[in-house]
């Protein structure tokens, strides 16, 4: 059954709590960070527009459902004007499964991809 409550994870030593929020702020980081993403976007459109969300709160770009056997991930992204968007989206999958399972010991079941919209580069001559 999905749930929203913290992860928990036990060591000999003792046990670590991570909150939804790290792991979606880590998620939204690595998402980011991939080429090809102009950045993470809000998971609605408003007026048709999507809206391109600052660093501080980029984590309401990751829709994060913890399960008994992992996390599942929805992530809503603006992706760069001329880039091949399936690839971006395949990049995309791929790090932020790696970087959460690498950076958190986290099990990643599902990493959807949301492309919202698509933001042309600075320069470019195609306005934002």
């Amino acid at each position: 059954m999905p749930t929203n409550s913290s992860l928990l994870r036990t060591h000999p030593l003792g046990s670590v709590e991570l909150s939804p929020r790290v792991v979606s702020t880590l998620a939204a980081r690595l998402a980011s960070d991939c080429e090809g993403v102009a950045g993470m976007s809000g998971r609605g459109l408003r007026d048709g527009i999507a809206e391109l969300l600052n660093r501080e709160n980029f984590e309401r770009g990751i829709d994060l459902r913890i399960e008994d056997a992992g996390v599942r991930l929805e992530l809503f992204v603006i992706v760069e004007h001329g880039v091949r968007v399936l690839d971006v989206a395949h990049t995309l999958m791929g790090a932020v499964a790696a970087g959460l399972e690498r950076h958190l010991g986290v099990r990643v079941l599902e990493v959807n991809v949301n492309v919202q919209g698509i933001r042309a580069r600075e320069g470019d001559g195609l306005g934002h």
